[in-house]
């Protein structure tokens, strides 16, 4: 499992010109579920994504995790993130778990985050075409593994 998560002041999905999730400040996390992963690891990735410092503190410091300001989280699958780009012109998505077995682990992630984070979770809509808008607050971006 991978997120690419970014740090933003607001962010939001539309899916055929309806909003389908919407945050102020808080994070974005592009999410991408790989061959193999499991119960395990979509809680340790939860847990990544709540307790990650990437928030200001009081001078300034990277201290201050998504827990701790109360922030959103827009959770938005993208399949394209497990993508095999070392060789050739074109990507190849054998690294990517099937559609099935994808679509579970993020409903699980989803799941497991509004379990965990009563402050807001929102979504896209796994498997569409999405329009993600986003103000990059950094801009403060990292990839997270579990």
């Amino acid at each position: 499992m991978l997120s690419l998560i970014q740090r933003v002041t607001q962010a939001s999905v539309t899916v055929d010109g309806q909003t389908t999730g919407a945050i102020g400040p808080g994070l974005l996390a592009l999410v991408a579920v790989e061959p193999g992963d499991d119960e395990a690891r979509f809680a340790r990735m939860a847990e990544r994504l709540l307790g990650y410092r990437v928030f200001a503190d009081a001078e300034g410091r990277m201290n201050r995790s998504l827990t701790d300001t109360g922030g959103g989280l827009l959770l938005v699958s993208q399949f394209t993130l497990a993508a095999d780009t070392r060789s050739g012109m074109r990507p190849s998505f054998t690294t990517a778990a099937p559609p099935d077995q994808a679509e579970h682990g993020y409903n699980r992630l989803v799941e497991i985050c509004r379990q965990r984070h009563a402050p807001g979770v929102e979504t896209g809509r796994f498997g569409a075409h999405m329009i993600i808008s986003l103000v990059n607050d950094g801009p403060v971006t990292f990839l997270l593994r579990p």
